[in-house]
């Protein structure tokens, strides 16, 4: 099986999830056996640049020629069975799934975040959720709020380029969606669910579990959509200490909000930014992991690095979270399966979980709302021992680099099996 992966790096100063997830899946298939034949390009490309090139970056999210020769190039010498699709902007552009149809290469495409429909990729602006482009030919409201790196003309140009390549998203031969979330996301887009996989991302194994520590970790971006403040608020609404700790880790633009909290409160505490050693002490340390976004936040790594560390996670029910923590299908009846184990800590079964806690496999969601979040902390507290065991076997089930990768090699061989239509 010989397989293009094509990606276009997002630059190495903007840490990113995607290219992480990309160096992992092309390591992981060679190590199955796949021969990969990488198609990179990376946006640290564009200040060097010659003066030439640099001219049609503009118009490159629409069509980018030096792409789409160098792939017909690639194809047409080592004749891949699939060319997998991540990011394409803005120096592939989504023309190459065009350009590897033509010659008979079957596309998958990996969906990471909401760029089919928002010029941002987010659905989310000005500190809330947003899909004011959603249903529309034209993303005219992205172009108005200068969605795109705050630039009304950058927006436009990505307002287009999705307008231009809504029948080029459509000839995808198969879609990855990350969580189950993603799959809707791409359903609502009128992809038809036959068409549609979901395969989350895995991390590599950390090995067993170290005992439950104490308190909970909040571990990610400290940005506004990551709901920073949102989690401060719902923990000042408990005594100084009756939680345990908080330990805060990350770093951005909220950094002095958690800096302000910890000389506030004595079970605050600020880790700042954690190399791979510190990561891990911190979650060994702790009992639960928080993740707390206010956003529909795709699939955050952080949970599935505390699935495989054996802790539970408390988060909000948005995006690819309740996915995550297995909180996204009918619950159980009371007194059965995991879910209502973990609700047991609160008293007789489902119903007496406070108003808005959904519990799940290996952990809870909540509306984001302070109150709901603050309601569901010393729940979360109490259960952590009770859902340790079912956090590692979440993971080891669903999110080990094994699984996911004989997953995805499957995938593969369904569209080699199909082929690539002629006309959708």
């Amino acid at each position: 099986m010989r397989i293009v992966v094509a990606h276009n790096r997002y630059r190495e100063a903007q840490p990113s999830g995607e290219n992480t997830i990309v160096d992992a899946e092309i390591a992981q298939l060679t190590a199955a056996g796949v021969e990969v034949l990488p198609f990179l390009r990376s946006s640290d490309e564009i200040p060097t640049m010659p003066k030439t090139a640099k001219a049609l970056l503009p118009i490159s999210p629409i069509y980018a020629p030096r792409a789409q020769q160098e792939l017909s190039r690639l194809i047409t010498e080592h004749r891949p069975d699939v060319l997998h699709l991540h990011n394409p902007y803005p120096l592939l552009s989504p023309w190459i799934v065009r350009t590897a149809h033509r010659h008979g290469v079957p596309v998958v495409q990996t969906v990471h975040n909401y760029r089919q429909v928002c010029s941002s990729g987010l659905y989310f602006r000005d500190g809330m959720i947003c899909q004011d482009c959603r249903g529309r030919a034209l993303g005219v409201p992205a172009i108005v709020h200068r969605c795109y790196r705050g630039s009304r003309a950058q927006s436009a140009l990505m307002a287009t380029t999705l307008a231009v390549h809504r029948g080029t998203w459509r000839s995808v031969d198969r879609f990855v969606a990350l969580t189950s979330a993603v799959a809707d996301h791409l359903r609502d887009y009128g992809i038809p669910a036959e068409r549609i996989v979901v395969k989350p991302n895995g991390i590599p194994d950390p090995g067993r579990p170290a005992p439950l520590g104490e308190g909970f970790l909040f571990l990610g971006r400290l940005s506004p959509e990551k709901g920073l403040d949102l989690l401060l608020d719902a923990w000042r609404r408990h005594p100084d200490g009756a939680l345990g700790p908080l330990r805060v880790a990350g770093d951005g633009e909220l950094r002095p909000l958690v800096e302000a909290a910890a000389a506030e409160r004595a079970d605050v505490t600020f880790l700042g930014p954690l190399d791979r050693a510190g990561v891990r002490a911190a979650l060994e340390s702790s009992a639960v992991v928080l993740a707390t976004s206010t956003w529909h936040d795709v699939l955050p790594t952080v949970i599935i690095e505390a699935l495989a560390a054996g802790r539970p996670v408390l988060g909000t029910a948005l995006g690819g979270i309740p996915y995550l923590v297995g909180a996204d299908t009918p619950r159980e009846p009371a007194g059965t399966g995991p879910a209502a184990v973990a609700s047991a800590v609160a008293g007789d079964g489902m119903a007496t979980l406070p108003s808005g806690v959904v519990a799940g496999e290996a952990g809870w969601v909540v509306p984001p709302e302070p109150a709901a979040l603050a309601a569901a902390l010393p729940l979360a507290r109490a259960g952590a021992g009770t859902l340790s065991a079912a956090a590692r076997a979440r993971y080891e089930r669903t999110f080990h680099p094994d699984v996911v990768t004989k997953q995805l090699i499957d995938i593969y061989a369904g569209v080699m099996r199909t082929g690539t239509p002629v006309d959708r």
